[in-house]
């Protein structure tokens, strides 16, 4: 079948639609699920630290939101299936998937990288955007309809020294959503890329402090700042949203001018 394009006003409320955000429990995760929250959706948290997970469900919650505790690794296939499961029998499928689960735990030279750090790096970042993108695919094909966001980032299109693995894993999170997008698109379903530069966030706080990648990072960026998170969020709803209805397999880079420098 061919997806139906949509005729009524375009819109960012998500009033009733099911999400589910992987690596909710801080950084963009949490700015990302509780944007979704404020805009009527229900949410299910994933992140690997149930206490964290917790607090972050009372935050959806106090929003007027339900929200679902899913702790688990995202490169645990049997977790992964597991979060689905628990998804379908509470809800009856899912609307929406943001894979925002990610690490980046090494700061080296390349031919410094141990094959356990690299092997880390692309089971959770990439294994872990597709098998919780197929478990989501699986739902959203029974039902025709659905939108996928993966949260990538700019260093899936620009190189970065000594984030070989990072970058590696990027880069094919950006292939892996080109394809889903071609195979599931007269299916229902929309499948895009949000590309972050560098935010306030943990994940960044090394470099961020750090005096020589501080400077380095911020003459690259012609905004001259880092980014907040609830400065990504919008990027997000729209991707989630009927707003880019006639969108997938697109890369939106959300980057202070990165990329365009």
């Amino acid at each position: 079948m061919n997806a139906a394009p949509r005729s009524e006003p375009v819109t960012f409320d998500l009033t009733g639609r099911r999400v589910w955000v992987t690596g909710a429990s801080r950084g963009l995760g949490r700015a990302i699920a509780l944007a979704f929250a404020a805009a009527g959706a229900d949410v299910a948290l994933t992140a690997r630290s149930a206490e964290a997970v917790r607090s972050v469900a009372e935050e959806v919650e106090a929003l007027g939101a339900k929200s679902l505790q899913l702790p688990a690794s995202v490169s645990d296939a049997q977790a992964v299936a597991d979060a689905a499961a628990e998804i379908a029998t509470a809800w009856g499928g899912i609307d929406v998937l943001v894979n925002c689960a990610g690490v980046s735990p090494t700061f080296k030279r390349a031919e410094l990288v141990e094959e356990d750090e690299w092997r880390h790096v692309l089971d959770v970042n990439v294994t872990g955007s597709f098998l919780c993108a197929q478990e989501a695919g699986r739902m959203m094909l029974d039902a025709e309809n659905g939108a996928i966001v993966n949260v990538s980032s700019i260093h899936g299109q620009v190189g970065m020294e000594r984030m070989a693995a990072y970058s590696a894993s990027k880069g094919a999170v950006d292939a892996l959503t080109r394809t889903l997008a071609l195979e599931w698109a007269a299916r229902g379903i929309r499948v895009n890329t949000l590309s972050p530069g560098y935010f306030e966030t943990d994940m960044t706080e090394g470099l961020r402090g750090h005096r020589k990648w501080r400077g380095l990072l911020l003459s690259k960026i012609p905004l001259g700042r880092f980014g907040v998170p609830e400065e990504l969020v919008s990027a997000a709803l729209f991707l989630s949203s009927d707003a880019s209805g006639f969108m997938t397999g697109a890369n939106l880079v959300v980057d202070g001018g990165w990329t365009a420098a």
